[in-house]
């Protein structure tokens, strides 16, 4: 056997073994396999692990916009006309947050942290000076006090006296700082001195910078990558009471900032929310791309917000039968004090018609008003986020008091919130390097039967040559010169002159010149 035949059959065995085990590999996903065992141990809330640290301190930068609806047309509305609001924003804050008081408990199963988030105020992301900028708009306070004291002819009767003392009206004119982060209020002031659970100061963020919303309890992921950064308890409770159904006081999914590694598009998302006193669901959309990393976009459905004659689910949200609001709206009372607060989409975006033709101002639209999750689906990381929530004031005539006595029931709006994040250049590289060795280790048996293929192609052409080389030996040996006679075609001896034709002896003939005759 020559050296090209040994060369053939080498290469024939390797390209053989080579496309038989790649197929195999590919077919059992062993690799694949390999590498989501590896993840899911990495992606757990752990010391040490790859996601601990940036779960800990999110590298990304976190933005608060906050737009206020200023009240433009206060008297004509009392005297009975729609009212008329222009949106006023944004005024932009930095928000920093991390986890602190990190614990781990059950043998790393559990992860117990205090989220902490602080603002710091970007005047070049703002319209204006929040200290400086007015805003006319519903006088919270006295809302909350009257709702308060309706239940009884003595307490409304105690609170028209502090509301006249006070000189408090429905409305009010602030400063955005003011309405944010707090001011003290002369009602509320009045109240406090004679009820202890009352604060003096009113602001719709107010002790909400370089503080938390309670203690959580995570699963680490540890058990299972299903479970990775769920919500076991909130302030030590696996369970609302603000609510009149267990669906309606449950607490499910993470808190949005952890989500668990391979997601997939028929999934729900759930994500508990403190600010809203409830848990809230997404559905997948669309698929996008953000930075190079491909997401899959999840967003809430109108079916979250919808009424109860939509959703049944929903019922348990009624404060009572007769406070059961229409579909985008839920009140938050229960967790509010009492206050009179209604949660809903921006602009009333996935609401009822009839809550944005009530007013003027308002124009829906699912750019500005959405709120989705972009998230990888390999990993689970946020690369893009929106969440979008709008604060109301539900007004109306209240017995007893006769300030209320001309105005028909409204959802007011005060103002809606937009906490963006789109993750940073840095933590973006590393994502993609990850997903990169993912992607080649998870496909390495493609690889292998891609080397067969190339081999396959080294044996066709090897074979193809040693076809042409043996053909090429046969023509050589089997084929007759072009020059060849018919007359020598018995003998391959040819003489090379004239006289050795002649010679008898067959070329054995030696001529010699005879000595010449010294006479000749």
């Amino acid at each position: 056997m020559t050296r090209k035949s040994c060369a053939v059959y080498v290469v024939g065995i390797l390209c053989a073994c080579l496309v038989i085990t790649g197929i195999g590999l590919f077919v059992g996903q062993v690799f694949r396999h390999l590498m989501h065992n590896r993840l899911k141990k990495e992606i757990v809330l752990v010391e040490g692990s790859r996601v601990f640290e940036s779960w800990k301190s999110p590298p990304p930068p976190v933005y608060m916009e906050y737009f206020f609806f200023n009240f433009t047309n206060l008297n004509e509305f009392l005297a009975g006309a729609k009212p008329v609001l222009k949106e006023v924003g944004p005024y932009t804050y930095r928000e920093y947050r991390y986890k602190d008081n990190v614990t781990m408990m059950e043998n790393n199963t559990m992860v117990s942290a205090l989220n902490i988030k602080s603002f710091v105020f970007l005047r070049e992301k703002s319209v204006g000076d929040p200290a400086e900028d007015n805003i006319t708009t519903v006088n919270i306070p006295i809302w909350a006090v009257m709702n308060k004291a309706k239940v009884s002819y003595f307490r409304s009767t105690m609170a028209n006296l502090l509301i006249n003392q006070a000189k408090s009206e429905l409305f009010t004119t602030r400063t955005v700082h003011e309405l944010l982060w707090g001011y003290e209020d002369p009602l509320l002031a009045r109240v406090a001195s004679t009820s202890s659970d009352v604060d003096k100061v009113f602001g719709l963020m107010y002790k909400k910078n370089g503080t938390h919303n309670g203690e959580f309890v995570y699963h680490t992921g540890v058990e299972d990558y299903m479970d990775y950064g769920r919500v076991k308890t909130w302030k030590g409770q696996s369970q609302l009471d603000f609510w009149t159904s267990d669906y309606s006081n449950s607490i499910n999914g993470s808190d949005g900032s952890a989500f668990h590694p391979f997601l997939t598009k028929d999934e729900t998302i759930s994500i508990f929310t403190p600010d809203l006193c409830r848990t809230i669901y997404m559905n997948f959309e669309k698929e996008v791309e953000v930075k190079g990393i491909p997401a899959y976009r999840f967003t809430p459905p109108r079916a979250v917000l919808a009424s109860k004659e939509e959703n049944p689910d929903n019922e348990g949200f009624c404060v009572s039968p007769k406070e059961c609001l229409g579909t985008g709206l839920l009140k938050v009372s229960p967790c509010r004090k009492g206050a009179p607060v209604v949660a809903s989409f921006p602009h009333f975006y996935l609401a009822d018609d009839k809550y944005v033709a009530a007013l003027e101002g308002l124009s829906p639209k699912r750019s500005h008003h959405q709120t989705f999750l972009d998230l990888n689906p390999t990993l689970g990381v946020i690369v893009r986020a929106n969440k979008r929530a709008q604060v109301n004031i539900l007004i109306h005539r209240i017995s007893g008091f006769y300030k209320t006595k001309g105005l028909n029931e409204t959802v007011f709006p005060i103002m809606f919130l937009n906490e963006s994040v789109v993750i940073d250049d840095a933590s973006a590289v590393r994502v993609k390097k990850l997903l990169t060795i993912t992607v080649v280790v998870s496909n390495f048996p493609l690889i292998i039967v891609g080397l067969g293929g190339i081999l396959l192609i080294v044996l066709i052409v090897l074979l193809f040559r040693n076809c042409n080389e043996k053909n090429e030996v046969k023509r050589i040996v089997f084929t007759k010169p072009s020059h060849t006679s018919a007359a020598d075609e018995d003998t391959s001896y040819s003489p090379v002159n004239e006289k050795e034709k002649d010679d008898p002896q067959n070329g054995s003939y030696i001529g010699m010149t005879p000595k010449s005759h010294p006479q000749a």
